[in-house]
């Protein structure tokens, strides 16, 4: 057995590769992006709205033609299956695939009464696991056929530290903020889903990681409302080991390991970037 050498540079290089990143746009699939962007691979984001073509505009001016986005409905399955089959046309090959989308929204049962254990509905249950686990699941049947028939690719996951670990009501007491059941459920799920696809296209070359974030507030708008309750944002900070909140470029480094040949012998695994959430 020859050992072959790899530069360190070379290992986490994506000059030459192409990614997708689903919810592109969003407040990680930003940063996810960019960072795919900044070590050398093209790029193409999907989601929907308004947003989608600013950030990929915003992208295309620093990074010219390594950027690419198409708006689609993901509750479409149809649409998306399609959406997902000219993107593996139209690209020599799809290197990495980043699936991040998630519906954070009311009718998922997200900061609203109608989303607690004890009143979320079945419709709220069936979107959540649908956005959580189904929309993962599709964009790895059709993308990861054509990693499969090429040889080689990285399928990332986002899942969460509540798919570990449960929320804790006292963190949330006296807000508006939380996480319905089927937010756990999907992103423990999706770990499963991730450890099944890795088993499978493991012969094939393609590999399957979960990215598994904690406590990621968005203070720029947003869904947690965090930046206009300080006392919430607090108690985050307080609860992880590091005593602060995570911000979104310290996943950058960990989603270019994934994706890259820096983690070519690991899959079916999960990396937890939480300030030590979980560890007590």
């Amino acid at each position: 057995m020859t050992l072959t050498h790899t530069p360190l540079t070379d290992l986490f290089s994506l000059q030459g590769r192409t990614a997708v990143v689903t919810g592109g746009a969003g407040y990680l699939g930003q940063v996810f992006s960019e960072g795919l962007l900044e070590a050398g691979a093209t790029v193409i984001l999907l989601g929907r709205g308004e947003r989608l073509a600013k950030t990929g505009m915003r992208f295309k001016e620093q990074y010219g033609s390594r950027v690419d986005w198409v708006e689609v409905d993901f509750f479409d399955s149809v649409s998306y299956r399609q959406v997902l089959h000219e993107i593996g046309s139209r690209y020599s090959t799809v290197d990495v695939l980043v699936n991040n989308a998630f519906e954070f929204s009311k009718e998922a049962g997200f900061n609203d009464p109608s989303g607690h254990l004890d009143r979320i509905s079945k419709d709220q249950w069936m979107r959540g696991l649908e956005a959580g686990v189904y929309w993962h699941a599709l964009a790895i049947q059709v993308l990861g056929e054509n990693m499969k028939q090429q040889g080689h690719g990285s399928i990332v996951n986002i899942s969460s530290m509540y798919g570990l670990v449960s929320p804790d009501p006292n963190l949330y007491e006296g807000t508006e903020t939380f996480n319905p059941p089927n937010y756990s459920t999907a992103k423990a799920a999706l770990l499963g889903l991730t450890r099944y696809a890795a088993s499978f296209y493991g012969k094939f070359g393609v590999r399957c990681n979960a990215l598994v974030p904690g406590a990621f507030p968005n203070l720029t708008g947003a869904s947690y409302n965090a930046q206009q309750n300080p006392e919430f944002l607090q108690r985050l900070c307080d609860r992880t080991v590091l005593e602060r909140c995570g911000e979104p470029d310290d996943l950058k480094g960990a989603i270019v390991f994934l994706a890259s040949d820096g983690s070519r012998y690991m899959t079916g695994q999960s990396l937890v970037i939480d300030g030590g959430w979980t560890i007590r």
